[in-house]
């Protein structure tokens, strides 16, 4: 007879908020492990639902009452985190995205937040084109392209050559903003990801002196990062999910600003502003801001009408 490994079933929350110019993560640390996101079991007894699990988990590790939440992703894959010998429970992870306007009043010991772009340093465009991609990421993907892809567990009608073109903009492409997760499940798979090393993935050998490639997080939470950031971006562009992360007032400047930490490039001013003010996704307030440093700005609200005007609202916005 086949014995059959227990199941459990994990919650995480990506908690995604932008503070001083730069998308954050909220992350919990114990001792000198690696970061992790908010994480705890679902179990039935104490929990209705998994998404009351996860707001009480939430709730107990960092303090914070979540506002919006949406699940993003179940990850099922046996052996992505380390486990000795690989005969425990099996853990499937269920995913959550949550957006704050605000931090915390108080935070517990262990909580902070972290910048997005210290765990994925490639996908932070604001500056040009990051520096890691040329120097580190780039060389080491096109040797490992050139190698003969030997694993037919991975059902792909693309080749690797191919897969980095699509995923890294190289041979010319163009950069494609709401690949963060499949970038780094490629990252992973060739072994250049710290995670992949940690769970003793046979990629990993062939590279000598590989230097940290971002920060790396706690079982599976990186991932589950990247999936956060690549929902967020693409959602921003067709509903109007971008206000979860704004006061009630603000002036343009302070939306566009934050349009751009997420996306992780920068957009025409004047075109982004034609833009949300033609889709009526904002409304003046009659006030105005004097913290821009020069002439006072023009305070706006999101306009919530807008959601019963048509399905889709959201800020779509090419770079500039």
């Amino acid at each position: 007879m086949v014995s059959q490994a227990s199941i459990e079933i994990g919650l995480n929350a990506a908690i995604v908020s932008v503070r001083e110019g730069q998308p954050q993560v909220l992350v919990t640390r114990e001792g000198d492990q690696w970061d992790a996101l908010p994480y705890g079991p679902f179990t039935p007894i104490d929990h209705r639902t998994l998404e009351i699990g996860l707001r009480n988990w939430v709730r107990a590790q960092t303090g914070l009452e979540l506002g919006y939440v949406e699940q993003l992703y179940t990850f099922g894959d046996r052996g992505r985190h380390e486990q000795p010998d690989d005969t425990g429970s099996h853990i499937v992870s269920v995913g959550y995205l949550a957006l704050i306007t605000k931090d915390p009043l108080e935070s517990l010991e262990g909580t902070s937040f972290s910048h997005c772009y210290g765990f994925l340093p490639w996908e932070d465009w604001r500056n040009g084109k990051p520096d890691i991609l040329t120097s580190e990421l780039e060389p080491r993907l096109k040797r490992w392209a050139a190698q003969p892809d030997q694993d037919d567990s991975r059902d792909s009608v693309l080749t690797r050559p191919e897969r980095l073109r699509i995923c890294f903009a190289m041979e010319g492409a163009g950069w494609d903003e709401e690949k963060v997760l499949e970038r780094f499940e490629l990252l992973y798979e060739a072994g250049l990801a710290a995670e992949a090393k940690r769970d003793g993935r046979e990629a990993v050998k062939q590279w000598d002196d590989v230097p940290q490639l971002g920060r790396p997080m706690q079982f599976d939470h990186r991932r589950v990062l990247a999936t956060a950031m690549s929902r967020l971006r693409g959602k921003l562009k067709y509903r109007p999910v971008i206000f979860e992360l704004l006061p009630d007032s603000f002036t343009l400047f302070e939306l566009q600003k934050i349009v751009e930490a997420i996306l992780g490039h920068h957009l025409h001013k004047q075109n982004f502003r034609r833009l949300v003010e033609n889709a009526g996704l904002v409304e003046p307030t009659g006030g105005v801001s004097t913290q821009t440093g020069g002439r006072p700005a023009k305070l706006f609200r999101f306009r919530r009408d807008v959601l019963l005007e048509r399905p889709s609202t959201g800020v779509r916005m090419k770079g500039g």
